[in-house]
């Protein structure tokens, strides 16, 4: 089938956010992969790692708060360009500081600081310049890369050792700096990318202060609910999935060596929630409040199955799944709400709040879950993200239009 010239257009645009995207999350999931690796040989504690990853946390957060904003008024190929470059600089240097305690956390969350100028900006620039449903393939495909960077950082893991990871995924993000730059120069001569199309909404200025104003506006678009919903999947998808590794070497018994090859697996079919969701999406009939719902609900399912099962290996397929439906839900808000705050002008604000919450959330789990371990056990820890989910499903439930039709019930 012959694709159309917006649909091209697209393709190129999601293909070189999606590339950029894959980058970034094999450089964020590297530390992840490589903790079993580190605590075995005794370079560092799960402790310690918990504090480094949780200071990445709070500075990705922050950064993509700040980021978000700036993004709004910065072209996105120097914002992105640039975040790559840093990141690539501080992810590189990394390994060389690793004994030196202080100056490796400040490194490493400075690569969260710099990794966070990435994804807001490239939601604009896709919102903007593609149609609502070329949006929607756009924003999956760097979904689907983001996902398939935990494995990548797996199969990378599993093969060299811990110092020469971090090298190679700086090789990556160099790369593909190089590569933004000089594409989305190429997209601008060519009008395939234009900035200023979608100004603030002149709703939000009426009032005189843009900030409170375009706060409403974001307010009547939901933006509590899916705040909430950030707030939730970014525990499992983020924090969860960076103690994978560690949660089937110490809680399942598997080897250092082999939790690495699990989590590649795991991580792999984890990277198809997005095209879940979507199909899931397409056969709710593109309702995407229930969509949110039913992979909630499967969440916790799932999570509770995790809970019961003790058996390595049904284990492993419980709380792969338990991740995979929660991240169906990511998926939705990423993918399908952010992209429809096209018209208010601040989908990179919006996109960056919603991510700052995000991370901040999984920032303060991490470390939580790091030291529970030790207190409460893995088991009990289980029932921790099985609550989460069953938060979620309360979230979801459409309790005005339950009321409405009791409501009108009585009235008959």
């Amino acid at each position: 089938m012959k694709l159309t010239k917006d649909a091209k257009n697209a393709v190129m645009i999601g293909g070189l956010c999606s590339a950029s995207y894959l980058a970034v999350y094999f450089a964020r999931n590297i530390l992840s992969a490589v903790t079993p690796q580190i605590v075995e040989s005794g370079d560092a504690t799960v402790e310690y790692i918990g504090v480094v990853s949780s200071l990445y946390f709070i500075f990705y957060a922050v950064g993509q708060l700040i980021n978000g904003i700036i993004g709004d008024r910065i072209k996105a190929k120097y914002m992105i360009a640039f975040g790559l470059l840093l990141a690539g600089a501080t992810n590189f240097a990394f390994p060389y500081v690793f004994a030196y305690q202080n100056a490796a956390k400040f490194l490493y969350a400075m690569t969260g600081f710099f990794l966070s100028m990435i994804y807001a900006p490239m939601t604009k620039v896709v919102a903007e310049n593609t149609n609502p449903i070329h949006a929607v393939r756009c924003s999956l495909g760097y979904e689907v890369a983001a996902l398939l960077g935990s494995p990548l950082a797996g199969v990378v893991a599993s093969i060299l050792v811990w110092e020469s990871v971090f090298i190679t995924s700086s090789i990556a993000l160099f790369t593909m700096s190089v590569l933004c730059l000089v594409f989305f120069i190429f997209f601008e001569k060519r009008g395939i990318v234009q900035y200023g199309k979608y100004e603030i909404r002149k709703e939000a200025e009426r009032e005189g202060n843009s900030l409170i104003s375009g706060i409403k506006v974001l307010i009547k678009h939901r933006i509590i609910t899916f705040s909430l919903i950030s707030i939730i999947t970014g525990v499992v998808r983020t924090a969860v999935v960076f103690w994978l590794p560690t949660y089937f070497s110490q809680y399942l018994g598997y080897d250092a060596k082999v939790a690495p090859t699990i989590f590649t697996v795991a991580t792999l079919i984890i990277a198809m929630s997005a095209f879940v969701a979507v199909f899931v999406y397409e056969k709710l009939k593109r309702n995407m409040d229930l969509t949110i719902l039913l992979m909630f609900s499967l969440s916790t399912v799932f999570f509770f199955g995790t809970y019961l099962v003790k058996n390595p290996v049904i284990n492993v397929g419980f709380i792969v799944l338990a991740v995979l439906t929660s991240n169906c839900s990511a998926a939705m808000l990423w993918s399908r709400y952010c992209p429809s705050l096209r018209d208010t002008g601040m989908v990179s604000s919006a996109t960056g709040f919603l991510d700052f919450l995000s991370y901040m959330a999984a920032a303060a789990s991490s470390s939580i879950f790091a030291n529970s371990v030790s207190t409460i056990g893995w088991n009990n820890l289980i029932l921790i993200w099985m609550g989460l989910m069953m938060f979620g499903v309360l979230i979801m439930i459409p309790y005005k239009k339950i009321f409405k039709t009791n409501k009108s019930k009585e009235e008959i």
